[in-house]
């Protein structure tokens, strides 16, 4: 039996807030709590539900825009809304852009509780927002992060989706305050019109009064709308204002009374301020942050590499290629990422010291695991991993066999991956379409040939 997903509450994300040393408790019980499917390409989509809040906050946007048109008064969170809309756009953009489906389809999904099916690191965002009252802080975030890992480890894919899945999570909790937001003031207005009739002159009378308070009979008062009748009637007589008998008695119903209403109204109204915002700074915040320095800052491959090699004085696009030589042999191996980087890093040191003896060549690249991750060592290094290439990657080693080069010559990396920045299509398509006419050249002859020839 699976659990409801995560927006079948639509609650403000907000959890008991936590310090740092709390929430890096909070990350270890996490990762124990966790259990990963082993089906990642099976998963539930987060697309349809980022369209969703997309659709909602701008609906929300245009009632607020209409309030303020109207001269209603709208809460200071209403004005946070309204001022920052243009923030929530740029992430819900950036969202679409950063996280496509295929890339989606890779990050390992949880395989139970309320998260089942969507991505381990969606959970773990949800977490830190929810702890944290929505307030982004860089090194409170590592921290977080490498609690967790100390636990278990998290990929190198889902390191670099941590950025758009804080987003993810923003946009959604911004759009859970935007509603509660659009209900409130949709309370106040259906209580000042109330208000109005019952302060008319016919509203006086008893018949009138009776009559324009029983849609409210039968269905639980709204905070907003008591908060706002009650301080419209507040300097009636009780005499003349039968409502105001009526109200203290629903009230006293639902075991409450109208100061205690009031009190828990503005309380309410303040921490959605206080959580509005949060989100629209963390969004400013997310968007400044040099996330590539933080990936590398929480990658443990990243510090795997830097002891076993001269890693650090790199530049970046090199050190990412040997990350990306990392993810695609796990992929395709039973190792994990940090054992394939270790892995490399043992081998780097045998040949080294088999150097040092005299028993191999002196080629001083096989001292560097990039050797083994992105250079001509890499075929002999599948092999000891027991590397399956998948598909597509596979496909394309086939095809530079058969004569064109997939990966461009700047590159040392082995041929044979899609997912490389460096492949050049157009020299793949054009190789491509050479065969193509070679195999029509060739077909037509085969008529004209004894069939003894075939």
């Amino acid at each position: 039996m699976t659990s409801a997903p995560p927006w079948a509450d639509e609650e403000t994300i907000r959890e008991e807030l936590f310090s740092v040393e709390r929430l890096e408790q909070h990350a270890e019980s996490l990762a124990s709590a966790q259990s990963v499917s082993s089906r990642p390409e099976r998963g539930r989509p987060l697309a349809r539900r980022v369209h969703d809040n997309d659709e909602a906050l701008l609906a929300a946007y245009r009632v607020i825009a209409a309030a303020i048109a109207d001269k209603r008064p709208i809460t200071p969170a209403a004005e946070w809304l309204i001022d920052n809309f243009h923030l929530a756009e740029d992430q819900i953009r950036e969202i679409r852009t950063d996280l496509p489906e295929s890339y989606y389809r890779q990050l390992p999904k949880l395989a139970e509780g309320p998260f089942a099916g969507y991505p381990r690191i969606f959970e773990i965002a949800w977490a830190f927002v929810a702890h944290t009252d929505s307030r982004f802080e860089a090194e409170m975030l590592r921290r977080f992060v490498m609690a967790y890992q100390r636990a278990r480890p998290l990929t190198i894919g889902e390191l670099w989706a941590l950025a758009i899945t804080v987003r993810v999570v923003l946009v959604e909790n911004l759009r859970r305050v935007a509603e509660t937001i659009v209900g409130s003031q949709a309370a106040r207005d259906a209580a000042d019109s109330l208000a109005d009739l019952l302060l008319s002159v016919e509203g006086r009378s008893q018949g009138t009064a009776a009559s324009a308070l029983r849609p409210y009979a039968d269905q639980p008062l709204m905070r907003s709308f008591v908060v706002q009748l009650a301080q419209r009637l507040r300097d009636e007589d009780p005499a003349t204002t039968p409502a105001l008998s009526w109200l203290d008695e629903r009230l006293s119903e639902q075991g409450t009374n109208a100061d205690e209403i009031v009190r828990e109204e503005h309380r309410r109204q303040g921490a959605a301020n206080v959580t509005v915002r949060n989100i629209v700074t963390s969004m400013r915040l997310i968007s400044e942050l040099d996330w590539a320095e933080f990936f590398e800052s929480v990658s443990l491959v990243d510090e795997e590499l830097r002891i076993g090699c001269d890693f650090v004085a790199m530049e970046f696009a090199t050190r990412d290629r040997y990350r990306r030589a990392v993810e695609e042999l796990a992929r395709g191996s039973a190792h994990s990422e940090i054992d394939v980087a270790r892995a490399a890093i043992v081998t780097a040191k045998r040949a080294e010291a088999d150097q040092q003896v005299g028993s191999v060549g002196s080629d001083q690249r096989r001292r560097d695991p990039g050797y083994y991750l992105i250079g001509p060592g890499r075929r002999a290094f599948e092999a000891e991993l027991g590397f399956r290439a998948p598909l597509k990657i596979g496909w394309c080693v086939r095809t530079q066999r058969w004569g064109f080069q997939v990966i461009s010559r700047q590159s040392r990396s082995p041929p044979g991956c899609f997912l490389h920045r460096h492949c050049s299509w157009s020299a793949g398509m054009s190789a491509l379409d050479g065969l193509f006419w070679r195999w029509r050249f060739w077909g037509s002859l085969l008529p004209l040939m004894p069939r003894s020839c075939w």
